[in-house]
């Protein structure tokens, strides 16, 4: 069934799409009065309508199906530099949006190549992801902030970690993650944090990680987290 994203649903039986949605399903997918879709709002619930006026640009349907998706899994956080390549950020993005994730914070770091980031294009990769990947919770993407500011304001409620290649016999995330818990991983720009950076973030909780042996591009190493905590709270 196709999906579609209604972020400002409110409605309990008819909802007219907006314009995008609605050109989406009547003029690219060539849907008609009477066909089944299914509408996400983002927050975690899934909605079953049926196509009553078939409009390109406000096309309404009626609603006969909510269910909500079950989710309790504990909040996966994770802060990345912005690559340099706008399309890797992008991929870590939609990967992670498939697996699941529930937050994502760009970090502007002392070694970052990227110092601005447009998050609605990030945005919208999100939403094409949670469609393909049959959710209906999108994470939420935060505005890139200062490495400084962003450890400023992190939660004490929270395991924090901080994967960095400097060698300090770090255990893997594997390994150190307590099951269950609320997690923030900060995961570097190519070049890696700088050591002062990294000083600040153990001065305020954060727990020096590995990844694995390798010495992985900032996106695959945001993934793997993301993955790792994923398994371990299957």
């Amino acid at each position: 069934m196709n999906i579609f994203y209604t972020p400002n649903i409110t409605a309990t039986s008819n909802f007219v799409l907006d314009e995008t949605e609605s050109k989406h399903a009547i003029k690219v997918l060539r849907l008609n009065q009477g066909d089944k879709i299914c509408l996400v709002d983002g927050t975690g619930t899934f909605y079953t309508a049926e196509i009553i006026n078939a409009h390109a640009k406000k096309c309404e349907v009626k609603i006969f199906e909510k269910n909500t998706e079950e989710n309790n899994k504990p909040i996966i956080h994770i802060a990345i530099a912005p690559t340099k390549n706008n399309d890797r950020l992008e991929w870590f993005i939609e990967k992670t949006t498939e697996i699941g994730i529930t937050t994502i914070s760009p970090i502007i770091c002392d070694h970052s190549e990227r110092k601005v980031l447009k998050t609605e294009r990030l945005e919208k990769r999100a939403i094409s992801a949670m469609k393909q990947s049959l959710k209906a919770t999108l994470p939420i993407i935060n505005e890139a902030v200062s490495f400084k500011s962003f450890i400023d304001s992190t939660s004490e409620n929270t395991e924090k970690y901080i994967a960095h290649c400097y060698d300090e016999h770090q255990q893997h995330l594997k390994e150190i993650y307590t099951t269950g818990k609320d997690c923030l991983v900060l995961i570097g720009p190519e070049g890696d944090f700088s050591l002062q950076e990294i000083e600040l973030a153990l001065k305020n909780g954060f727990k020096p990680i590995s990844l694995g042996k390798s010495r992985l591009r900032t996106e695959t190493a945001g993934l793997i987290a993301c993955n790792i905590l994923n398994l371990l709270n299957e």
